[in-house]
């Protein structure tokens, strides 16, 4: 087997950290998407062939994929009233357990199925762990159609609350912009700092053609963070 860097090392360990700490025989779990929740699947379908019992619910189609390949039993969301935990990775986590997702493009149904929970945990590697929400470019999901003109509201709200000269992007680029599993654009919008989170995203929310934000606020319990070391912190929240 190939050497892994030390950053997926520590992606690793929070994973394993997290089934160790908060999976119990019998759960039905939500299953994050991200390079951090590939290596939590993967080692859950471990776990079921020694014998754990659990059934997961993909937050994305690529999760799906995955969970099958590994063994990992599958119920639709529709069909369950009340997931007992969610494990998904995060872009950034502040002390508060404030998150920035969407890096995997994935965050509409990401926030879905954690709010569908009775318990999110986040696992996230120790470079994800900041002060402050902004350094990684906020993702906002619109609807295609009049797309620029959301883009132009949106771009008025970051002025009227005193964001400078923000560049977004369509990911993916204009040519081909990359569609989300729902059939949304990504607008990455580079903010550098974001002083008010809770405020900045409930307004977001209010502009026609935005479907969803990746700020994630009083959703996350839990959050463990893993060390290149393989050592892994649980950290609560308080709500």
């Amino acid at each position: 087997m190939p050497a892994i860097s030390a950053q997926d090392e520590a992606k690793r360990a929070a994973a394993a950290k997290a089934i160790e700490t908060f999976l119990t025989d019998g759960m039905t779990i939500g299953l994050g998407s991200g390079t951090t929740s590939r290596w939590f699947v993967r080692i859950l379908g471990e776990r079921v062939t020694s014998g754990l019992r659990v059934t997961g619910v993909p937050s994305s189609k690529s999760t799906g994929q995955l969970a099958q390949e590994v063994g990992v039993p599958l119920a639709d969301l529709n069909n369950v009233s009340q997931l007992d935990l969610t494990i998904d990775g995060a872009d950034e986590i502040d002390s508060k357990g404030r998150m920035i997702k969407g890096g995997g493009a994935n965050l509409l149904w990401e926030k879905i199925v954690a709010c569908a929970s009775k318990r999110m945990v986040a696992i996230v590697d120790e470079s994800k762990a900041v002060e402050r929400l902004g350094r990684f470019p906020l993702p906002v999901e619109v609807i295609p159609f009049a797309w620029r003109r959301t883009e132009g509201h949106i771009q008025d709200l970051f002025k009227d609350e005193g964001f400078a000269d923000v560049n977004i992007d369509v990911r993916g680029g204009l040519q081909e912009p990359l569609l989300t599993d729902s059939g949304h654009y990504l607008l990455d919008c580079h903010l550098r700092t974001i002083p008010d989170p809770e405020s900045l995203g409930a307004k977001l929310k209010q502009i026609p053609g935005v479907v969803e934000h990746g700020l994630f606020i009083n959703i996350a319990t839990d959050a463990v963070i893993g060390h290149a070391s393989g050592h892994a912190e649980v950290v609560a929240f308080r709500r």
